[in-house]
Order: C-alpha cells, then structure tokens, then sequence
C-alpha cells in the first residue's frame, strides 16, 4: 500500500510538472519569479509576432486548438513556460499555451479606455492631436511612472498609463 501511494505521489508530480513546468524556489531578497526556460521574469509582457496564432490547451502540437488570435502586434502576457511553448493570457485573461516562434519581445498595449485623448506632451495642458479608441493596439515606445509615449496609427503621442492595458502601473520602459 505504501508503495503505490509513493508511486500515486511520484506520478502525480509528474503530470504537474508536464502541465505546468518545473517550478523554481524563489532566490529570496523579494526576487520576481524568473522563467524555468528563459529565466526571464514572469509573468512579463510580449506581443503576437504574426497575423495569426493558436492558441492551445496544453505546451504540444498534440493539444488542441481553443481559438486563435488574430490580430498582430497584439499585447498577452506570459504567466508560464514549457520548453518552447509559452503559457500566455490576454487583457480578458483568456489564455493557453503558444509556440514561442509566434511571440515577439516588442512592447505593445491595447487602448482601455475609449476616447483616451494623445497629447503632443506629457502634459494634460499640452495640446491633443489625437483620440484612441478603445481595443487599438498601439506600439509602446518608452512609458515613465504615469505617461507613455506610443504610436498608433502612424501618430505619436502621449497618453496616461492608466488608459492602456499592456504596461504595468510601477513600470518604466525606455
């Protein structure tokens, strides 16, 4: 009896490390969790690399297709990793397992608040030269501790950090 439990034990490891990942002890001193394949922290931010990518129930080919996202450039965050398959999740936390070909490290966010004004300056005083929509996917360009510049469409501005979805509130992007 005590054999299988071990074995119940072992097998069950097994299986939650397949699914999951190995899991890594933190380093201490308050360390963000590091990724078991690219020791890159987690979770972070990516974008689609391509027009289309399937999204998977599992990290193989064997799993199968839940949906695809479509849309390129689109922001997902990583929240897990499994050889070359990246757990990722979209500002809906919809979420799955990608092939890390179809994933690229440039910097994009979705717009969250419709109407969200882009100033020529890091400045609410400073002139408006556009509004963006909300769901538009604008190319994050550098973002300090409350503004980000980015690019949408062809046009460069400001906006608050607080209107996108795709940068984390605390961080700075150069």
């Amino acid at each position: 009896m005590r054999f299988s439990r071990r074995l119940a034990v072992v097998a069950i490891a097994i299986v939650a490390t397949l699914w999951h990942g190995p899991v890594k002890a933190d380093q201490g001193q308050g360390s963000q969790k590091r990724g078991s394949v690219t020791n890159l922290p987690i979770p972070r931010f990516v974008s689609l690399k391509t027009s289309e990518g399937n999204v998977r129930r599992g990290p193989s080919l064997r799993h199968r297709i839940d949906w695809v996202f479509k849309h390129p450039g689109m922001p997902l965050e990583i929240i897990g990793e499994f050889g070359h398959w990246r757990q990722v999740r979209d500002r809906d936390g919809v979420g799955g397992w990608v092939h890390y070909s179809l994933l690229s490290g440039v910097r994009t966010s979705i717009v969250d608040t419709d109407l969200s004004p882009l100033f020529s300056r890091a400045d609410t005083e400073s002139q408006i030269d556009a509004y963006l929509e909300a769901g538009v996917i604008a190319r994050l360009e550098n973002c300090g501790l409350d503004w980000c510049r980015v690019k949408a469409d062809g046009i460069r501005g400001w906006t608050l950090k607080s209107n996108l979805w795709g940068v984390r509130p605390n961080e700075v992007i150069e």
